[in-house]
């Protein structure tokens, strides 16, 4: 083994190529805490090249390697829980350039959302994709899982988004599949393919991604409704008065209760409704007009309302912050679960899980909220006894399946979820999933353990 060490450090250099307990912490462990394994080395090579020679080299000597961005997932996807090698993608940070005519960006795996967002900005364009967490989520993190995040309504999934790739085969051969062409329709869609595959195929390193133009200018309302079916007519009379909708997030009055208790914020509104939507809208000059006069005539459905010109950080302050607080407020890790329903078993969804909460894990709290437009909802399960985890989530997982629904939308499925992806796939679907990624993978040494289980 310390060899194999010597033969790392020969490739990326002693001081990145991390061994010691206390320096790779932070890479063995996830950001719920739940998930926490251990590995032979953290390897932080700094470009394409490096990382075909890292991979090269451990496909040779026969070692497991688990790819790593900003480590910010929450189904323990990027953790080495049998000693495999972390190959951290945080030095591949250039931003080669962004076009502002064609709108499109170049980037490295391990430049962060929120720099990505800045570069394009000072070009008078927009990124795309917008996480809570893009401050530290990754490009390759992104695209390795197809996040989807608070602008899908308007900007559709990473998947969508994503131009062109170069990426690292398991036996060190470079894919790079990379033209800044909205029309390219030869062969096999590559780059979709990596998208969401969570680092089983290849290790992205560089990554070509659509920028958009930003709204002229965004008003934020936050409005209390008394059910989940009045959320969604409030959303679709916005769209239909010819609203741009930019964001669309459902919270409930626990949540926010949750929420102003642990950042010692005041409620938003006076109303104490049992659930809230917070929308973003853009698209027209009389923007605002328009949205007042829509939550006025829905005065069947809108209970209370406030609305602020955009950005409007302090109405967003209360969706952003659940996350933080959620985690603040449970005794134990939460159980975090990212599922998403047709819209129109969203509400059924919730109350039946609420329901079945009650009766057969007493004491288990949840706090859901998420995406109400695209369907995608964050269950978050506080005061689970570990050895609950596993029972609660099969219970969660079963009631999406019997509403038609997906048991992961946008976090991916990691080592969390893997045991339930019959729920969402047939055996052929996985049957499929497994002959690629033993094409692409014969010797099956990337993330070894996550998504479709290898032949035995």
């Amino acid at each position: 083994m310390q060899s194999f060490l010597d033969e790392l450090a020969d490739i990326v250099g002693a001081s990145h190529v991390l061994t010691d307990p206390g320096v790779v912490a932070g890479y063995v462990t996830d950001w719920t805490g739940h998930w926490q394994g251990h590995t032979t080395a953290v390897v932080r090579p700094a470009d394409t090249g490096q990382v075909s020679a890292v991979l090269a080299l451990c496909s040779r000597a026969g070692v497991a390697v688990v790819p790593q961005g900003g480590n910010t997932g929450l189904v323990g996807g990027s953790i080495p829980m049998d000693g495999e090698v972390v190959l951290s993608t945080t030095r591949l940070s250039v931003i080669e350039h962004v076009d502002p005519i064609g709108r499109t960006i170049a980037a490295g795996a391990g430049v962060t959302i929120a720099r990505a967002r800045d570069a394009a900005r000072e070009h008078g364009v927009e990124f795309g994709v917008d996480l809570a967490s893009r401050e530290s989520a990754t490009l390759g993190g992104i695209v390795a899982t197809n996040a989807g995040g608070i602008r899908v309504i308007k900007n559709g999934d990473t998947r969508s988004q994503l131009l062109g790739i170069e990426a690292v085969l398991s036996d060190g051969r470079v894919l790079t599949r990379w033209k800044e062409l909205t029309k390219d329709n030869v062969g096999y869609g590559l780059p979709g393919l990596l998208a969401g595959s969570e680092g089983t195929l290849a290790v992205i390193t560089r990554v070509l991604m659509r920028l958009v133009l930003p709204p002229s200018a965004t008003r934020v309302a936050f409005v209390a409704v008394g059910s989940v079916g009045d959320a969604l007519m409030v959303v679709d009379r916005l769209e239909r008065a010819g609203l741009t909708l930019d964001a669309a997030e459902l919270m409930t009055r626990s949540g926010i209760d949750l929420v102003c208790q642990h950042q010692q914020l005041r409620r938003p509104l006076s109303a104490d409704a049992p659930f809230c939507v917070l929308v973003e809208v853009s698209g027209r000059e009389d923007a605002e007009t328009t949205l007042l006069e829509v939550l006025d005539d829905s005065h069947e459905f809108v209970l209370d309302a406030v609305v602020e010109e955009g950005p409007a950080h302090r109405l967003w302050q209360y969706r952003e912050s659940h996350t933080e607080s959620v985690g603040a407020a449970s005794s134990t890790p939460p159980v975090k679960l990212d599922i998403s329903t047709p819209l129109r078993d969203i509400e059924a969804f919730l109350n039946e899980l609420t329901t079945g909460l009650d009766r057969r894990f007493p004491g288990v709290r949840a706090i859901c909220f998420g995406h109400v437009a695209d369907g995608n909802i964050h269950v978050n399960l506080l005061d689970a006894a570990p050895d609950q985890r596993d029972t609660l989530s099969d219970f969660v997982f079963h009631l999406v399946t019997d509403h038609n629904g997906s048991i992961s939308a946008e976090h991916g499925v990691g080592r969390a979820k893997a045991p339930w992806m019959t729920l969402g796939r047939s055996a052929v679907d996985l049957d499929v999933m497994r002959s690629i990624r033993a094409a692409l993978d014969p010797a099956g040494i990337l993330n070894p353990h996550i998504l479709p289980a290898r032949r035995p």
